[in-house]
Protein backbone atom coordinates (compact mmCIF):
# COMPACT_ATOMS: atom_id res chain seq x y z
CA UNK A 1 0.00 0.00 0.00
CA UNK A 2 1.02 3.25 -0.86
CA UNK A 3 1.66 6.44 2.16
CA UNK A 4 0.77 9.54 0.23
CA UNK A 5 3.54 12.06 0.62
CA UNK A 6 0.38 15.03 0.84
CA UNK A 7 -0.75 15.98 3.87
CA UNK A 8 -4.24 17.97 4.84
CA UNK A 9 -3.91 21.16 5.68
CA UNK A 10 -5.51 20.18 9.03
CA UNK A 11 -3.10 17.56 9.29
CA UNK A 12 -0.10 19.97 8.94
CA UNK A 13 -1.57 22.28 11.34
CA UNK A 14 -1.70 19.39 13.82
CA UNK A 15 2.37 18.75 13.14
CA UNK A 16 3.13 22.54 13.61
CA UNK A 17 1.46 22.21 16.79
CA UNK A 18 2.46 19.41 18.31
CA UNK A 19 6.09 20.39 17.00
CA UNK A 20 5.89 23.66 18.93
CA UNK A 21 4.45 21.86 21.99
CA UNK A 22 7.15 19.24 21.68
CA UNK A 23 9.68 22.39 21.47
CA UNK A 24 8.60 23.94 24.06
CA UNK A 25 8.86 21.19 26.46
CA UNK A 26 12.44 20.41 25.78
CA UNK A 27 13.28 24.28 26.37
CA UNK A 28 11.04 24.01 29.29
CA UNK A 29 12.81 20.21 30.70
CA UNK A 30 16.23 21.47 29.74
CA UNK A 31 18.99 22.46 32.40
CA UNK A 32 19.79 26.31 30.98
CA UNK A 33 15.78 27.14 30.75
CA UNK A 34 15.45 25.46 34.25
CA UNK A 35 18.19 27.73 35.55
CA UNK A 36 17.29 30.19 33.32
CA UNK A 37 17.35 34.38 34.74
CA UNK A 38 18.17 37.72 33.81
CA UNK A 39 20.92 39.86 35.02
CA UNK A 40 19.76 42.15 37.52
CA UNK A 41 22.14 44.88 35.86
CA UNK A 42 24.20 45.03 33.11
CA UNK A 43 27.45 47.59 32.75
CA UNK A 44 28.77 47.76 29.30
CA UNK A 45 32.48 48.53 28.52
CA UNK A 46 33.14 50.09 25.47
CA UNK A 47 36.79 50.25 24.63
CA UNK A 48 36.06 53.14 22.15
CA UNK A 49 35.02 56.64 22.85
CA UNK A 50 32.00 58.05 21.88
CA UNK A 51 30.02 57.92 18.24
CA UNK A 52 32.09 54.87 16.92
CA UNK A 53 30.24 51.16 16.23
CA UNK A 54 31.22 49.93 19.35
CA UNK A 55 29.74 52.43 21.35
CA UNK A 56 26.49 52.30 18.73
CA UNK A 57 26.06 48.99 19.19
CA UNK A 58 26.17 48.69 22.99
CA UNK A 59 24.09 52.20 23.66
CA UNK A 60 21.81 49.94 20.99
CA UNK A 61 21.42 46.86 23.14
CA UNK A 62 21.59 48.78 26.46
CA UNK A 63 18.21 51.01 24.97
CA UNK A 64 16.82 47.44 24.19
CA UNK A 65 17.04 46.27 27.27
CA UNK A 66 15.54 48.80 29.17
CA UNK A 67 12.60 49.92 26.78
CA UNK A 68 11.68 45.91 26.68
CA UNK A 69 12.06 45.97 30.10
CA UNK A 70 14.13 43.01 30.64
CA UNK A 71 16.89 44.73 32.33
CA UNK A 72 16.10 48.80 33.97
CA UNK A 73 19.74 49.12 35.81
CA UNK A 74 22.21 49.90 32.68
CA UNK A 75 25.31 51.86 32.74
CA UNK A 76 27.94 52.58 29.94
CA UNK A 77 31.66 52.98 30.38
CA UNK A 78 33.65 54.30 27.52
CA UNK A 79 37.61 53.23 27.88
CA UNK A 80 39.76 53.71 24.79
CA UNK A 81 43.31 53.24 24.27
CA UNK A 82 45.80 50.75 23.31
CA UNK A 83 43.53 49.33 19.97
CA UNK A 84 40.68 48.11 22.84
CA UNK A 85 43.77 46.65 24.88
CA UNK A 86 43.11 48.74 27.96
CA UNK A 87 39.93 48.01 28.31
CA UNK A 88 40.77 44.15 27.89
CA UNK A 89 43.08 44.86 30.44
CA UNK A 90 41.29 46.19 33.11
CA UNK A 91 38.46 43.19 32.37
CA UNK A 92 41.01 40.80 33.08
CA UNK A 93 42.70 42.58 35.96
CA UNK A 94 39.30 43.79 37.79
CA UNK A 95 37.60 40.59 37.11
CA UNK A 96 36.58 39.82 40.67
CA UNK A 97 34.39 43.04 40.70
CA UNK A 98 32.96 42.42 37.24
CA UNK A 99 30.46 40.15 37.86
CA UNK A 100 27.69 42.28 35.78
CA UNK A 101 29.82 43.71 32.88
CA UNK A 102 29.59 42.95 29.60
CA UNK A 103 32.41 44.48 27.28
CA UNK A 104 31.42 44.92 23.55
CA UNK A 105 34.00 44.29 21.02
CA UNK A 106 34.40 42.84 17.03
CA UNK A 107 36.04 41.73 14.34
CA UNK A 108 39.26 44.01 15.44
CA UNK A 109 39.67 41.92 18.57
CA UNK A 110 40.85 39.40 16.14
CA UNK A 111 42.74 41.01 13.93
CA UNK A 112 44.42 43.51 16.79
CA UNK A 113 45.44 40.19 18.52
CA UNK A 114 47.49 38.52 15.24
CA UNK A 115 48.92 42.32 15.27
CA UNK A 116 50.01 41.86 18.35
CA UNK A 117 49.17 45.63 19.07
CA UNK A 118 48.16 44.22 22.45
CA UNK A 119 48.71 40.54 23.68
CA UNK A 120 45.50 39.48 24.93
CA UNK A 121 43.56 37.59 22.21
CA UNK A 122 39.67 35.93 22.83
CA UNK A 123 40.82 32.90 24.30
CA UNK A 124 41.84 35.39 27.41
CA UNK A 125 37.82 36.88 28.01
CA UNK A 126 35.19 34.62 28.51
CA UNK A 127 33.06 35.14 25.01
CA UNK A 128 29.08 35.01 25.45
CA UNK A 129 27.34 35.66 22.24
CA UNK A 130 27.82 38.16 19.21
CA UNK A 131 24.86 39.81 18.46
CA UNK A 132 24.98 41.78 15.09
CA UNK A 133 26.87 42.26 11.46
CA UNK A 134 27.45 45.21 10.06
CA UNK A 135 28.91 45.05 6.67
CA UNK A 136 31.31 47.39 5.16
CA UNK A 137 30.99 50.18 3.06
CA UNK A 138 32.80 52.34 0.65
CA UNK A 139 31.76 56.21 0.67
CA UNK A 140 32.72 59.51 -1.18
CA UNK A 141 31.42 62.87 -0.58
CA UNK A 142 27.92 63.82 -2.30
CA UNK A 143 29.72 65.86 -5.08
CA UNK A 144 32.10 63.30 -5.57
CA UNK A 145 33.14 63.02 -9.30
CA UNK A 146 33.15 59.26 -8.72
CA UNK A 147 30.53 57.31 -9.53
CA UNK A 148 30.81 53.81 -8.56
CA UNK A 149 33.58 51.33 -7.30
CA UNK A 150 34.92 50.85 -11.10
CA UNK A 151 35.61 54.74 -11.39
CA UNK A 152 37.94 54.59 -8.35
CA UNK A 153 39.83 50.76 -9.82
CA UNK A 154 40.02 53.30 -13.17
CA UNK A 155 42.36 55.97 -11.41
CA UNK A 156 43.94 53.53 -9.66
CA UNK A 157 45.09 51.34 -12.61
CA UNK A 158 46.58 54.78 -13.74
CA UNK A 159 47.96 55.52 -10.31
CA UNK A 160 47.58 52.52 -7.18
CA UNK A 161 48.23 56.54 -5.23
CA UNK A 162 45.93 59.02 -6.86
CA UNK A 163 43.32 58.02 -4.74
CA UNK A 164 43.88 58.78 -0.42
CA UNK A 165 41.17 56.24 1.09
CA UNK A 166 40.32 57.37 4.95
CA UNK A 167 39.37 54.27 7.58
CA UNK A 168 38.88 54.83 11.63
CA UNK A 169 41.55 52.51 12.50
CA UNK A 170 45.42 51.81 12.52
CA UNK A 171 46.51 50.26 9.24
CA UNK A 172 46.13 46.47 8.30
CA UNK A 173 42.50 46.82 10.44
CA UNK A 174 39.32 45.66 9.07
CA UNK A 175 39.05 49.33 7.19
CA UNK A 176 42.30 48.91 5.21
CA UNK A 177 42.03 45.33 4.46
CA UNK A 178 38.30 45.32 3.07
CA UNK A 179 39.46 47.69 0.89
CA UNK A 180 43.32 46.07 0.00
CA UNK A 181 40.90 43.03 -0.77
CA UNK A 182 38.62 44.91 -3.30
CA UNK A 183 41.43 46.57 -5.21
CA UNK A 184 43.74 43.69 -5.39
CA UNK A 185 40.78 41.84 -6.99
CA UNK A 186 41.36 44.27 -9.56
CA UNK A 187 45.06 43.42 -10.09
CA UNK A 188 45.79 47.00 -8.10
CA UNK A 189 48.93 45.67 -5.98
CA UNK A 190 46.98 47.35 -2.55
CA UNK A 191 50.62 48.20 -0.72
CA UNK A 192 50.77 51.29 -3.50
CA UNK A 193 47.31 52.22 -1.91
CA UNK A 194 47.66 55.55 0.11
CA UNK A 195 45.33 54.35 3.32
CA UNK A 196 45.00 57.22 5.95
CA UNK A 197 44.54 56.35 9.51
CA UNK A 198 42.37 58.05 11.63
CA UNK A 199 41.55 57.69 15.46
CA UNK A 200 38.01 56.67 15.20
CA UNK A 201 35.21 56.56 12.62
CA UNK A 202 34.29 60.26 13.18
CA UNK A 203 37.33 61.67 12.14
CA UNK A 204 37.61 59.13 9.30
CA UNK A 205 34.40 60.60 7.79
CA UNK A 206 35.18 64.23 8.91
CA UNK A 207 37.94 63.63 6.96
CA UNK A 208 36.73 62.70 3.99
CA UNK A 209 33.82 65.43 4.13
CA UNK A 210 36.92 68.36 4.60
CA UNK A 211 38.34 66.79 0.83
CA UNK A 212 41.29 65.53 3.16
CA UNK A 213 40.80 62.15 2.06
CA UNK A 214 38.49 61.16 -1.62
CA UNK A 215 36.81 57.96 -0.20
CA UNK A 216 35.95 56.50 2.98
CA UNK A 217 36.53 52.72 4.17
CA UNK A 218 34.38 52.32 7.14
CA UNK A 219 30.92 49.89 8.60
CA UNK A 220 27.61 50.33 7.29
CA UNK A 221 26.02 51.82 10.07
CA UNK A 222 28.87 54.84 10.73
CA UNK A 223 28.12 55.97 7.10
CA UNK A 224 24.15 55.90 6.83
CA UNK A 225 23.29 58.56 8.29
CA UNK A 226 25.68 60.52 6.64
CA UNK A 227 23.99 59.30 3.39
CA UNK A 228 20.45 59.60 4.19
CA UNK A 229 20.95 63.41 4.97
CA UNK A 230 23.01 63.70 1.74
CA UNK A 231 26.50 64.34 2.75
CA UNK A 232 28.07 61.45 1.32
CA UNK A 233 27.09 59.10 -0.95
CA UNK A 234 27.65 55.38 -0.39
CA UNK A 235 28.91 53.63 -3.68
CA UNK A 236 29.73 49.75 -2.91
CA UNK A 237 28.93 47.36 0.48
CA UNK A 238 30.47 43.99 1.27
CA UNK A 239 26.89 42.25 1.19
CA UNK A 240 26.14 39.41 -1.32
CA UNK A 241 23.32 40.58 -2.20
CA UNK A 242 21.49 44.49 -1.73
CA UNK A 243 19.53 44.46 1.84
CA UNK A 244 16.19 44.37 2.76
CA UNK A 245 16.28 47.40 4.39
CA UNK A 246 18.30 49.66 2.07
CA UNK A 247 17.58 48.22 -1.65
CA UNK A 248 19.36 51.87 -2.43
CA UNK A 249 22.73 50.77 -1.68
CA UNK A 250 24.67 49.21 -4.70
CA UNK A 251 27.18 45.97 -3.74
CA UNK A 252 30.48 45.61 -4.33
CA UNK A 253 29.31 41.86 -5.96
CA UNK A 254 27.19 43.31 -8.29
CA UNK A 255 29.82 45.69 -9.92
CA UNK A 256 32.36 42.55 -10.33
CA UNK A 257 34.48 42.85 -7.30
CA UNK A 258 33.38 40.01 -4.99
CA UNK A 259 34.13 41.46 -1.46
CA UNK A 260 32.13 40.01 1.23
CA UNK A 261 32.14 40.93 4.97
CA UNK A 262 30.86 41.73 8.03
CA UNK A 263 32.43 42.93 11.12
CA UNK A 264 30.57 41.10 13.76
CA UNK A 265 29.94 42.83 17.19
CA UNK A 266 29.61 40.74 20.34
CA UNK A 267 29.86 40.86 24.33
CA UNK A 268 32.63 39.57 26.80
CA UNK A 269 33.14 38.98 29.87
CA UNK A 270 35.85 38.65 32.49
CA UNK A 271 37.42 35.12 32.76
CA UNK A 272 37.02 33.21 35.93
CA UNK A 273 33.70 34.18 36.87
CA UNK A 274 30.94 31.35 38.21
CA UNK A 275 29.46 29.45 35.30
CA UNK A 276 25.99 30.30 36.57
CA UNK A 277 27.17 33.90 35.99
CA UNK A 278 27.78 33.44 31.74
CA UNK A 279 24.74 31.66 31.67
CA UNK A 280 22.14 34.74 32.97
CA UNK A 281 24.69 37.04 30.88
CA UNK A 282 24.00 34.52 27.30
CA UNK A 283 20.15 34.81 28.84
CA UNK A 284 19.99 37.75 28.80
CA UNK A 285 21.74 38.81 25.61
CA UNK A 286 19.55 35.58 24.02
CA UNK A 287 16.00 37.16 25.24
CA UNK A 288 17.12 40.89 24.41
CA UNK A 289 18.01 39.80 20.88
CA UNK A 290 14.14 38.64 20.66
CA UNK A 291 12.60 41.69 21.02
CA UNK A 292 10.87 44.49 18.84
CA UNK A 293 13.06 47.04 20.91
CA UNK A 294 15.73 45.71 19.29
CA UNK A 295 14.80 44.91 16.06
CA UNK A 296 14.37 48.78 15.82
CA UNK A 297 17.79 49.67 16.89
CA UNK A 298 19.11 46.92 14.47
CA UNK A 299 17.07 48.16 11.37
CA UNK A 300 17.67 51.87 12.09
CA UNK A 301 21.50 50.97 11.93
CA UNK A 302 21.27 48.28 8.70
CA UNK A 303 22.59 45.63 11.22
CA UNK A 304 22.22 41.94 10.33
CA UNK A 305 21.53 39.76 13.28
CA UNK A 306 24.27 37.62 13.81
CA UNK A 307 23.62 35.43 17.38
CA UNK A 308 26.24 33.11 18.48
CA UNK A 309 26.60 31.78 21.86
CA UNK A 310 29.05 30.81 24.27
CA UNK A 311 31.03 27.80 22.93
CA UNK A 312 29.14 28.43 19.28
CA UNK A 313 30.78 31.95 19.48
CA UNK A 314 34.41 30.73 20.27
CA UNK A 315 34.28 28.32 17.49
CA UNK A 316 32.79 31.26 15.32
CA UNK A 317 35.75 33.08 16.71
CA UNK A 318 38.36 30.82 15.96
CA UNK A 319 37.64 30.25 12.16
CA UNK A 320 37.76 33.68 11.73
CA UNK A 321 40.80 34.39 13.05
CA UNK A 322 42.54 31.41 10.88
CA UNK A 323 40.50 33.17 7.98
CA UNK A 324 41.64 36.36 8.69
CA UNK A 325 45.10 35.25 9.17
CA UNK A 326 45.11 34.09 5.92
CA UNK A 327 43.98 36.88 4.04
CA UNK A 328 45.92 39.45 6.22
CA UNK A 329 48.91 37.27 4.64
CA UNK A 330 48.03 37.04 1.75
CA UNK A 331 47.60 41.35 1.50
CA UNK A 332 50.76 41.59 3.02
CA UNK A 333 49.63 42.56 6.60
CA UNK A 334 50.88 39.74 8.30
CA UNK A 335 54.08 38.05 7.83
Amino acid sequence: MMVSATLSKASLCCVASFQRLALFVALALSPTALNAELLPKVHFLIPAGPGGGWDGTARGTGEALVKSGLVTDVSYENLSGGGGGRAIAKLIETANRQHFTLMISSTPLVVRSLQGIFPQNFRDLEPIASVIADYGCFAVKADSAIKDFADVVARMRDNPRSIKVAGGSVKGSTDHFVFAKAVALADINPRQTVYVAYDGGGKAMAGLLTGETELLSTGLSEAIDMARQGEIRIIGITATERLHDAPELPTLNEQGFPVEFANWRGFFAAPGLPKERYQKMQYTLRKVVETDAFDTVRARNQWTQLYHEGSAFTDFLVEQERDIGNLMRELGFLR
